[in-house]
C-alpha cells in the first residue's frame, strides 16, 4: 500500500477516511492494526540526543505510537490543527477551559450544558476566580448582550444532551469572534460525520468518545480538536502540563471502534427516527425531543447546518406517577437504565432536568426519558417499550 499524506486522506469519503487513518505499516511491523505500544520510559542511544530529547518520543506522558495513530485519525475527521485525547468525556469538556481562561476572566455557558461539566464550572472555575454566567441555548446572536468587558469564551452543545434544544451555532461563533472571544462546541451528538464544527468557526470542538467512537461501552475517553494552530499549541501544553495520557489499551479500542463507525452511525439514524416517529403515535407520550423530526423546534437550524442524526432523543410523557415509571422501566428488556450512550446496546435514562436550570425553564407535561437506540431489531424494541407502557397503564390505574 502506498502511503497517503493527511491531504490525500482529507479528500476521501469519511468511511474511506476512517479506514486508513492512523495506519502506518512501516511502525506495525506490516500489521493491519497499530500495536499497543504501553510504557513510560523512553531510553536515548547518546547523551547529546537525551540532552537535546531528539526521540520522535520522549517519556510516556508525552504520548505513544498508540496514542499518536488515535490523535491522527481524530484529526482526519475534526479537520484542525491538531487534536488531543483525555481519559474521559467529562475531561474533554474541562481540558480546553482551563486551556484558554485565566483568573479574572468571564466564561459563557449554555443553560442546556451537560451537567458534570456545569459542576466543574461551578465547583473549580469559580474557585479559581474565573466567572461564569449562564444563558438561554436558543438565543443565537442575540448572546452578544451578554458579553463582558472579560468575556473569554463562549461553552455550547447542540442539541443540549438532555432536552436537546438545537442552537444557532453559526451566529453564535460570528457574535463571539467579532469580540476575540473563543467558542467550545459538544459536539458528541452529531459527532464530526454529521456537524463540521470547525468549518462553522467553532474553536475547540468537543467528544466524549466514549458514544460513537468507541462505540462499545467499554471505554472512557475524550478528545479535543483545536482550530488554529495557536489554539493547539495552547491546548496540547495544557496537555502535556497536566499529564492526563490515556492508556494504550483504551486508545487502541477507540481507533478500532472509528473504523465502524459510519455504518453504526448510518444504522442508528434510520433506527432512531423511526422509533421516534413511533413514539409520537403513543398516547403515553406528550412530545418526543428530536432535532430531526420535521415538526420539532430545532429542525429548521438541524436541516440547515447538520448532515445526519445520531440516536438519542428524549421522550415527555404525559403525567404519570413515580411509581408507574418504575413499573415501566424495571422491566425492560431490551432497554438497559443507564448514563452513556453511543453503543450498540439500547438505553433509557428517566431525568429531571428543572432543579439545575438557571436562566431558563424547563416544565415537562410527565416523566421524562432519555433514549439511545441502539443495534437492535427496532421490531424488539417498540415491542420492549409497548410492554412497558401496558405497565405504566396498569400501574396508574
Amino acid at each position: 500500500m502506498r502511503k497517503m499524506t493527511k491531504s490525500d486522506r482529507a479528500k476521501l469519503v469519511p468511511s474511506s477516511r476512517l479506514v486508513l487513518s492512523g495506519r502506518n505499516a512501516d511502525d506495525s511491523f506490516g500489521f493491519v492494526n497499530p500495536p499497543i505500544v504501553r510504557g513510560s520510559t523512553v531510553v536515548y542511544p547518546k547523551f547529546e540526543d537525551f540532552m537535546a530529547r531528539r526521540s520522535r518520543f520522549t517519556y510516556g506522558t508525552k504520548g505513544n505510537p498508540t496514542l499518536e495513530a488515535l490523535e491522527t485519525a481524530l484529526n482526519d475527521i475534526e479537520g484542525g490543527a491538531g487534536v488531543v485525547v483525555v481519559p474521559s468525556g467529562l475531561l474533554a469538556c474541562t481540558l480546553p477551559l482551563l486551556a484558554c481562561l485565566n483568573a479574572g476572566d468571564h466564561l459563557l455557558v449554555t443553560d442546556s450544558v451537560y451537567l458534570p461539566n456545569r459542576q466543574f464550572c461551578e465547583k473549580m472555575l469559580k474557585r479559581l476566580g474565573i466567572e461564569v454566567s449562564y444563558y438561554d441555548p436558543l438565543i443565537g446572536g442575540g448572546i452578544a448582550s451578554h458579553f463582558k468587558a472579560n468575556t473569554r469564551a463562549v461553552m455550547t452543545e447542540a442539541p443540549g444532551s438532555q432536552t436537546f434544544e438545537m442552537q444557532d451555532i453559526p451566529a453564535i461563533v460570528a457574535a463571539a469572534h467579532a469580540r476575540d472571544i473563543v467558542v467550545l462546541m459538544d459536539n458528541t451528538w452529531a459527532t464530526p460525520l454529521y456537524f463540521d464544527a470547525h468549518a462553522f468557526g467553532v474553536d475547540y470542538s468537543i467528544q466524549a468518545g466514549t458514544k460513537y467512537p468507541a462505540g462499545h461501552s467499554d471505554v472512557l475517553i475524550g478528545s479535543i480538536s483545536a482550530r488554529t494552530p495557536e489554539q493547539f499549541k495552547l491546548l496540547r501544553e495544557t496537555w502535556e502540563t497536566l499529564g492526563v495520557i490515556v492508556a494504550p489499551e483504551d486508545a487502541f479500542l477507540t481507533l478500532r471502534g472509528l473504523r465502524t463507525m459510519t455504518l453504526r452511525l448510518a444504522h442508528q439514524q434510520q433506527a432512531g427516527l423511526e422509533m421516534a416517529k413511533w413514539l409520537q403515535q403513543r398516547p403515553e407520550v406528550a412530545r418526543v425531543l428530536h432535532p430531526a423530526l420535521p415538526d420539532d423546534p430545532g429542525h429548521a437550524i438541524w436541516k440547515r447546518d447538520f448532515t445526519g442524526a445520531s440516536s438519542l432523543f428524549t421522550i415527555v410523557l404525559k403525567p404519570a406517577s413515580r411509581k408507574a415509571l418504575a413499573a415501566m422501566l424495571d422491566e425492560m428488556t431490551f432497554f438497559g437504565m443507564g448514563a452513556s450512550w453511543g453503543g450498540y446496546e439500547s438505553l433509557a435514562l428517566p431525568f429531571e432536568a428543572t432543579n439545575y436550570r438557571t436562566v431558563t425553564k424547563w416544565q415537562p407535561e410527565g416523566p421524562t426519558i432519555r433514549l439511545h437506540i441502539g443495534l437492535e431489531d427496532v421490531s424488539d424494541l417498540k415491542k420492549d417499550l409497548d410492554e412497558g407502557f401496558a405497565r405504566l397503564r396498569t400501574a396508574d390505574a
